[in-house]
């Protein structure tokens, strides 16, 4: 199978690499680190060995060769080899360790914070469309999604489909995360509603028939099996009211429209408009995170009803974008962006659209939304 470039730079540290399953964590370290003493907690024998005994890794890892990289792949499997990890990182010459998880809820738990400043948290996301290049396919992107095992399968429709699955099975399942699966599986469809909108915790939660506390639990463990994120509103030198609360998005195009119901009542365009907007999101995120973590990404809302889908803000870059599932143009899809630029004159702003075409409007820059995507580069200004 060809193993397609990614832009992740690893550290020269000793890190952790943080990852939803399928994002290609594995196949970056086998491909970057054939010679690598490997530690695989999803292999049964080794899960059972390092279980029973933590205190096995320090001898392993002394017996090895000097300058050797050691990878724990799946580390949230056995937490407690943090406490070993963390003694030989203390030693005289200590040797390196590359980390992996696709989950950070045990991790946060049982102490991650333990090597704070020996270990940088580093994280893998889903394909960019930059990554693939000429195999780039926005319908493709918008319906399956950009996570490499779906990307890279023969059959992306059936593959997405079981992911999911895999995750309920062997993350929530496993882990003994919820009580019960069904009431969590009536969840995950139910939220998928609230995907590129302000979340109302308290419509979820009574929408799948489970307390507002309850609803609020299941939201963390989506965040810490890195399968959602919520982005907060931007609330810099407000100049009006704003929302309080932030946005909800599934990481992955493929994974929200999986798990959103549809039926005659819902419309194409809407659920294909939530699922490009968070295509968008997670390249600003990936972006974000292959130039450093030097950024913020936030969304702008007003109680009056103006909005901006995303506000980047850092040290070097100030922008704000707006993203519509439509071909054509209309002033009045301007208007959360003028607003926005009214009130912050020094941001830039850009509006993304489905159309062929740039072209400018009101003094905006408007993009086909493919061309910004395709053009997404870390250590690159968001657009030229």
């Amino acid at each position: 199978m060809e193993i397609k470039s990614r832009f992740f730079q690893e550290p020269q540290q000793s890190f952790f690499l943080f990852g939803p399953r399928g994002t290609g964590k594995s196949t970056w370290l086998k491909h970057h680190h054939p010679q690598a003493f490997l530690i695989d907690l999803l292999n049964p024998e080794m899960f059972r060995s390092y279980s029973a005994r933590p205190e096995r890794l320090r001898e392993v890892v002394e017996a090895q060769e000097p300058g050797r990289t050691i990878i724990v792949d799946e580390i949230q499997k056995v937490p407690q080899l943090l406490d070993v990890v963390h003694l030989l990182l203390e030693g005289n010459k200590p040797p390196r360790f590359i980390l992996t998880g696709s989950s950070a809820r045990k991790l946060k738990r049982s102490g991650v914070d333990l090597l704070a400043g020996r270990a940088l948290v580093k994280t893998l996301h889903p394909f960019m469309a930059s990554e693939l290049g000429k195999g780039f396919s926005l319908k493709n992107a918008l319906t399956f999604g950009t996570i490499p095992l779906v990307a890279d399968s023969p059959s992306p429709e059936e593959t997405i489909r079981s992911y999911v699955a895999v995750y309920l099975k062997e993350e929530v399942q496993a882990e003994g995360l919820v009580r019960s699966i069904g009431g969590f599986s009536r969840f995950l469809e139910s939220i998928s509603f609230s995907h590129g909108s302000v979340l109302n915790i308290a419509d979820v939660a009574r929408d799948c028939q489970v307390e507002r506390k309850t609803a609020e639990v299941y939201i963390s463990i989506l965040e810490d099996l890195l399968l959602a994120f919520r982005l907060p509103v931007f609330s810099k030198r407000a100049k009006r009211n704003l929302s309080a609360h932030p946005k909800f998005y599934y990481f992955d195009p493929g994974v929200f429209r999986s798990l959103r119901p549809a039926g005659p009542l819902d419309s194409p365009q809407e659920i294909e408009g939530a699922a490009l907007e968070g295509l968008v999101a997670e390249h600003l995120r990936a972006w974000n995170a292959y130039s450093g973590e030097r950024d913020s990404v936030y969304f702008w809302r007003t109680k009056a009803g103006n909005e901006v889908d995303f506000v980047v803000y850092g040290n070097n870059v100030f922008s704000a974008l707006e993203v519509k599932n439509a071909t054509r143009l209309k002033p009045k899809m301007l208007q959360g962006l003028l607003a926005f630029k009214e009130d912050y004159p020094e941001a830039q702003v850009l509006f993304l659209y489905r159309g062929r075409e740039r072209l400018k409007m009101k003094k905006i820059l408007c993009l086909p939304v493919q061309e910004f995507l395709m053009s997404l580069e870390p250590h690159k200004p968001l657009w030229g």
